[in-house]
């Protein structure tokens, strides 16, 4: 059996309750509360179902994603109860880690709240460690929806013009993020860490004692270790700037996806357009002055390094193909896609724009980045859930195998 010393994975995991939403379902929400077209800016906090039914069609209306905190854990319960849905396993580390245990690089996690549905569910070749002294069960509720997804009710008339995924939470154990004793002595014989999870917290001077914390138990790890930090949409936004402050010593490699990217910039980008991405890159990069910077998008996946990338190159686009493949199957095939599925669609052509866009992005910025394009995919209803998390467990997998050679 693989040593799952080699990998840690952290900081924290939860149970999702996965459903996709239906527009008959929806339309009676609208009428039910009433919800008109003005309101779907969206309100500043998520208090109760009302709020969340617009918010939730304030996104489907223009194709976007997120994730927000939810004042009313009974608010989360009450609207998966209008819909068939799925218990799974998520937070970044645990979908990453479940994808790396099938692809022969079992981990150990680190978890803030166990359960009996987190202990049937992780994989039988993992290790954990957690900080939770007793079981606690906070499920999060994890919203698919299909582009063309129309709501006609009141006022409204909306089409989703992209496929997308939501995620609203009120979890306590994330929130308050605490950290095993245990996390430093598994850290010793680590390869690779992954770090995420800490958008959950909304406390600033409890973020400031477990960052302390964090980077005490990695002084632990070994020379030559690889620190990979994953971005999220932080729930209380200006605290994202202080988790990227306190560890941005400690990273080695940086990934974010495109609305995290935006975010930092404050203005959109054209993915399709080489110029706009070297520029937007190069801002993001001197923003954050990390060994390695990945951005992970629909179109694309990339790699940009303070220097010239040299002897890693390799390792680098071999792990950015293999976490673009591995996403772009779960986008097609959920949860249950099989060998022969990663296969296929490992011989299915890429799309021929973002083949283009490589081309140019690699002219535009020669040998400081490595781009690999994405998969033409036409899907009637594809999997928006745990596209990126799958991405970084291909991703570090990846970097796993090349270690070992």
């Amino acid at each position: 059996m693989a040593d799952a010393s080699r990998v840690v994975l952290g900081l924290g995991g939860c149970v999702d309750y996965e459903l996709t939403l239906t527009a008959d379902v929806l339309e009676r929400l609208v009428t039910e509360y009433g919800v008109r077209a003005a309101e779907l800016t969206g309100p500043a906090t998520v208090a109760g179902e009302r709020d969340l039914v617009v918010s939730i069609l304030g996104y489907v209306a223009r194709g976007g994603g997120g994730e927000h905190f939810v004042a009313s854990a009974p608010a989360l319960e009450a609207f998966a109860g209008r819909f068939p849905h799925q218990a799974t396993l998520g937070g970044t580390s645990v979908r990453a880690g479940i994808l790396m245990s099938r692809l022969g690089v079992p981990p150990t996690f680190h978890l803030v709240s166990l359960n009996d549905t987190v202990r049937r569910l992780l994989p039988s070749d993992s290790e954990y460690i957690s900080s939770g002294d007793e079981d606690t069960f906070y499920p999060h509720l994890i919203v698919q929806y299909d582009r063309g997804l129309r709501i006609r009710a009141g006022d409204l008339d909306i089409t989703a013009p992209f496929p997308n995924r939501l995620i609203y939470v009120n979890d306590p154990a994330n929130g308050a993020m605490l950290l095993a004793d245990e996390l430093g002595p598994r850290l010793r014989a680590a390869e690779i860490f992954l770090i995420s999870g800490f958008n959950a917290m909304r406390d600033k001077d409890e973020l400031d004692e477990r960052l302390a914390s964090l980077r005490s138990h990695m002084r632990q790890l070994p020379p030559g270790a690889v620190t990979y930090f994953e971005d999220a949409a932080y729930h209380e936004p200006a605290l994202g700037l202080q988790v990227r402050d306190a560890l941005l010593d400690e990273i080695d490699v940086y990934g974010m996806n495109e609305d995290e990217m935006q975010a930092y910039l404050g203005h959109p980008v054209d993915l399709l357009s080489a110029r706009e991405v070297a520029d937007a890159l190069t801002a993001v990069h001197t923003l954050i002055p990390v060994p390695t910077l990945v951005l992970h998008t629909k179109y694309w996946a990339a790699a940009l390094c303070r220097k010239v990338l040299g002897a890693r190159a390799g390792a680098y686009a071999d792990a950015l193909d293999t976490g673009t493949v591995l996403a772009a199957t779960r986008y097609c095939h959920g949860d249950d896609f099989t060998d022969e599925d990663v296969d296929r669609l490992r011989r299915q052509p890429r799309r021929p724009e973002s083949v283009a866009f490589a081309a140019a992005l690699h002219e535009q910025m020669d040998n400081s980045v490595r781009c690999v394009p994405g998969f033409a995919l036409d899907v009637a209803h594809p999997t928006t859930v745990g596209l990126g998390d799958t991405f970084v467990g291909g991703f570090l997998a990846a970097l796993a195998r090349e270690d070992r050679r």
